[in-house]
């Protein structure tokens, strides 16, 4: 196939293209500048600058040709600014602006594959219990632009079952990322060393969460799937089991605890967001793909990340 991608130089980005490009596929990415432009032809991937994904003449010149577009495009506010809502503005606009641009532009380019990339925060909690995709959503005013780019992208097949003369949408909703190269490491290690567990809420609440390498191999087996809304993350373990992976994957010899409970409710919406406990369940994809994550859980997929940051440090 040959693939348009709208957020091939970001984390999620950097891990997919050289696997897309290993799985024998034509990949075609934006890029912003001349390093990320470097970046994607040492990959094997063609660059694709001066792209406006908000310009819907610039996007449908983009994906001319195109098989397949994956719009993981996104831009997550450092932690110390996610609490404002003015912060995740650019990331919301490319969500519910960008996404039916890259649609309408691909359909009218003769693309039959639209996966969109998605998060799985914004099912109602359920405490222990498994949540699939049928369970139920809580549409608040954070999660509006997620669910309409989610909601335009399974749209975009012609039906749900994906035949071969129609169009095939996919919003993949993964488990918060992790990996060796992402910012959010950094700010994990900070609070680590004020004895902070990166991850907020009760200590027995579960965090859905999947290593980065993963979540690059759903997007290749994405492009296999009927159409729909899948999760995907690897095996939930709760709040107080991921922070002491990461203390103990990281070296950090202390006790751990959690972000005080005034802290988060001044946090408002997005931290509550976070915090909630939601076991997810993959099953439907696995099903539907064959695809299975190489790193378990995060216990096992921590060991990795702190591997290769030191290697990268050194």
């Amino acid at each position: 196939m040959k693939i348009f991608i709208a957020g091939a130089t970001g984390v999620l980005g950097r891990a997919t293209v050289p696997r897309l490009v290993a799985a024998g596929h034509e990949v075609h990415g934006v890029a912003r500048s001349p390093e990320k432009a470097a970046q994607l032809r040492a990959q094997g991937a063609e660059p694709l600058q001066g792209v406006d994904l908000f310009d819907p003449a610039s996007v449908r010149t983009a994906v001319d040709g195109a098989d397949a577009v994956v719009h993981m495009a996104t831009s997550i506010p450092p932690v110390r600014k996610g609490w404002r809502t003015k912060a995740w503005a650019m990331n919301d606009r490319l969500r519910r602006e960008g996404t039916p641009i890259l649609g309408t532009a691909a359909r009218e380019a003769g693309v039959r594959r639209f996966v969109k990339e998605s998060v799985c925060f914004f099912y109602v909690p359920q405490g222990d219990s498994w949540i699939d995709e049928d369970s139920p959503i809580d549409r608040n005013n954070f999660a509006a632009a997620s669910l309409a780019a989610e909601d335009a992208a399974v749209a975009f097949g012609a039906d749900d079952a994906g035949d071969a003369e129609g169009r095939v949408g996919v919003a993949l909703r993964f488990g918060l990322f992790y990996s060796h190269d992402a910012r959010a490491l950094e700010e994990g290690l900070a609070a680590a060393k004020l004895g902070v567990g990166p991850m907020l809420g009760a200590p027995d609440a579960y965090q859905p969460s999947i290593h980065v390498d993963d979540a690059a191999t759903a997007i290749v087996a994405a492009l296999g799937a009927p159409g729909g809304y899948y999760n995907v993350a690897d095996e939930p373990i709760t709040k107080a089991e991921w922070n002491a992976a990461f203390f103990e994957a990281f070296g950090i010899d202390r006790k751990h605890r959690s972000v005080p409970k005034l802290a988060l409710k001044a946090g408002g919406q997005k931290v509550d967001v976070l915090a909630a406990s939601r076991r997810i369940s993959s099953q439907r994809f696995r099903t539907a793909t064959g695809w299975a994550p190489n790193y378990p859980d995060a216990a096992v997929g921590l060991k990795a990340v702190s591997a290769a940051h030191r290697e990268r440090q050194s």
